[in-house]
């Protein structure tokens, strides 16, 4: 029996705008999702998830696996995880990687991380219709990626810090529904969502020299500004606003909305000192405090 390992996700900064082949941050959690896989004398594959959402991630993995690489052997797939899809940290992207690589390692194909990714980044487009891959990519190598639609850039940054703290606003969100969201207001209104996506660049490649260089005061202030325009794109919510806003009045460096919008995460760039009152805060608007850490190791197998 193989398992496998992949992490979830946070988007730092560029959603949206990472859609339309604008870079991206994001950075691998320490919430993983396990996969076992195993050769089993049967029929029929066997998958067992315990949360559904992820069955057709395995269940199409593993069909495009077996069809790519013209496998017959019966698989049984076993997965559990640290984090529930619920949160919005990635589990479907976590769970497709991790079966790939387990698949890789079970019958020795001696598979690239690109390869991976590529197949990955298939499976997730089969399913969703929409997406840039950015989760898949991160799932896949790890660490904190500038990242660019299709894996046409995945430039590891060199960080040993990343004070963050995630605050999860109760609500599951709907990406591929803001994703549509957004691309209908993009085909009604190309112009002025072009210049909102081109400037959510701009604070990309910036957030990108201030992380690298641990200037989190000037890297903060780009995450708030990132907020306000993911605001005047439609995506964030009432609750998601709230927990922003309570970060920066207890002292946050920065705050915004982690992903599509809608619901899900938000997180804060805090001086380690304000940590707790920070968090205090996000607590009493209705949020939830997640404990994570950023920056962590991709698809690994597991000893």
């Amino acid at each position: 029996m193989i398992t496998v390992s992949a992490p979830g996700k946070l988007m730092l900064l560029g959603e949206h705008a990472v859609v339309y082949g604008y870079p991206c941050l994001v950075t691998a959690v320490d919430k993983r999702l396990y996969v076992e896989a195993e050769i089993i004398d049967a029929n029929e594959d066997d998958i067992i998830t315990p949360q559904v959402k992820e069955s057709r991630f395995v269940l199409e993995t593993l069909s495009y696996f077996k069809e790519k690489f013209n496998i017959r052997s019966s698989i049984r797939i076993k997965t559990r995880g640290d984090f529930s899809h619920q949160v919005g940290l990635g589990s479907s992207s976590a769970v497709t990687v991790a079966t790939f690589e387990a698949l890789n390692i079970l019958f020795n194909l001696s598979l690239s991380k690109k390869e991976i990714f590529d197949m990955s980044y298939h499976v997730t487009l089969l399913i969703q219709g929409v997406g840039s891959g950015f989760d898949v990519a991160v799932a896949t190598t790890g660490g904190t990626l500038c990242y660019v639609k299709g894996g046409v850039e995945m430039e590891t940054l060199s960080l040993s810090n990343l004070p963050l703290i995630v605050g999860y606003s109760g609500v599951k969100a709907d990406t591929p529904l803001y994703i549509r969201k957004v691309s209908e207001a993009f085909k009604q209104r190309k112009n002025e969502m072009t210049t909102l996506f081109e400037s959510i660049s701009v604070l990309v490649k910036k957030a990108k020299e201030f992380l690298i260089s641990e200037n989190f005061k000037e890297a903060g202030a780009l995450f708030t500004e990132n907020h306000t325009i993911l605001q005047k794109l439609g995506v964030s919510t009432p609750i998601l606003d709230t927990m922003v806003a309570a970060s920066l009045e207890a002292g946050a460096w920065g705050a915004k909305l982690s992903g599509a919008g809608g619901g899900d995460c938000m997180i804060a760039l805090v001086d380690n000192e304000k940590k707790q009152t920070v968090e205090n805060a996000i607590r009493k608007v209705g949020g939830e405090i997640i404990e994570v850490k950023v920056n962590t190791s991709g698809v690994t197998q597991e000893k």
